[in-house]
């Protein structure tokens, strides 16, 4: 049975259970700029948040000059994974278009080159700012629109994706 108040954290892909009322047994501090200090069994822990990423509940921490990457899984993932059901979502994108008009930077991609989400398209130079276009999902480019140098206008197809 899925208890809703603990949590399955996998730290270096070691699993662990946590219940709610477990963790208040720490002596936690929260320091400035993403830094604690945590007293457990009389032992003193320092450590900081690397990095967050609240969609998929996973972070890195530093902990005593170590890292560890950190997943966490609430009673709702839980149910999730038990029923066998994904909650990854993932989308197949088709166009690329300008967010703004501009001046084509430079290109990142080619034809038939493979994209995941966030990988950089282009960049794309409006108002004096360099604007980096990121994948915003998975894909194949098709083909690419504009080349180096181009003015676009909002709205222009840029890259289109299969």
């Amino acid at each position: 049975m899925i208890n809703q108040s603990s949590f399955l954290v996998d730290v270096n892909e070691e699993k662990f259970e946590f219940k709610l009322d477990e963790l208040l047994d720490f002596d936690f501090i929260e320091l400035k700029d993403a830094q604690f200090h945590i007293l457990d069994n009389n032992q003193a822990f320092l450590g900081s948040i690397e990095s967050y990423d609240p969609t998929s509940k996973s972070m890195i921490v530093l902990l005593n000059g170590n890292k560890y990457p950190i997943q966490i899984k609430d009673h709702f993932d839980q149910l999730v994974e038990k029923m066998g059901l994904s909650t990854n979502i993932t989308f197949q994108i088709k166009e690329i278009k300008a967010p703004m008009p501009g001046l084509v930077l430079d290109l990142e991609v080619e034809p038939g080159q493979t994209v995941s989400q966030g990988d950089v398209l282009l960049i794309l130079e409006a108002m004096k700012m360099e604007n980096v276009l990121k994948s915003p999902g998975d894909g194949i480019v098709k083909s690419i629109a504009v080349k180096k140098g181009d003015a676009v206008e909002k709205g222009q197809i840029l890259i289109e994706m299969e």
